[in-house]
């Protein structure tokens, strides 16, 4: 039976293997996994990883951040806006800001806990009524609003693509709207997906099951 360290061995082997233009920061997403199960990956030297809850992150993580200071934590779920304050000090990525309350919430929070948050854009790619995410014709005036006037540190644009098996279309669209914005970092791509998410210039991938095996 494949360990936890062979089948995150492999995906980086996979991804090696086609060459990618810029470094690719595999997020190991550890939601609903206990922390004993992802400890071996911890030792192993991985940085990076994701959950989706924030009281669930709290019991799980904050005493081993403290015992491992490089560990980077991304918030990759949904999030409230009472529950921004509990962001700090614990994460350092955020990928689903996808409303003009919460990125006014998350301004506040950053003075007053002097940190600033690494952020990334939710975009509704597919124009889907049942999911989060900033419009597309309202993602310029968006993005410009909280870099000029709150002064967030967006790093990139983030989608949850439809699964309508045209996922390319809308990785490609995505890399547009990332290049015409001049972000650096794109967050597409998980499990299934991952390697044509960096063909079209992902930088972050966020990757479950196949590093920690299904979910119960």
């Amino acid at each position: 039976m494949d360990t936890i360290i062979q089948r995150f061995d492999k995906i980086k082997f996979n991804i090696a293997s086609i060459k990618p233009i810029k470094p690719i920061n595999i997020i190991a997403v550890s939601k609903t996994f206990p922390i004993e199960n992802i400890r071996p990956l911890i030792e192993y030297g991985h940085e990076h990883y994701g959950e989706n809850k924030v009281q669930e992150a709290l019991t799980k993580w904050t005493e081993t951040k403290k015992r491992n200071p490089k560990l980077k934590l991304h918030m990759i779920g949904k999030l409230q806006t009472n529950k921004v304050k509990f962001l700090f000090p614990l994460f350092d990525y955020l990928h689903s800001l996808d409303n003009l309350k919460l990125a006014n919430k998350i301004a506040e929070q950053e003075d007053k806990n002097g940190k600033k948050l690494k952020i990334f854009i939710q975009v509704n790619i597919g124009n889907e009524n049942q999911k989060n995410g900033v419009d597309l014709n309202y993602l310029e005036e968006f993005y410009s609003i909280c870099v000029q006037e709150l002064k967030l540190n967006i790093i990139g644009l983030m989608c949850l693509p439809p699964n309508d098996k045209n996922t390319n279309n809308y990785f490609s669209n995505m890399q547009k709207l990332n290049k015409k914005l001049g972000l650096k970092e794109l967050s597409l791509g998980m499990s299934n997906d991952y390697l044509n998410a960096i063909n079209y210039g992902s930088t972050f991938v966020r990757i479950g099951s196949k590093i920690f095996g299904n979910r119960s």
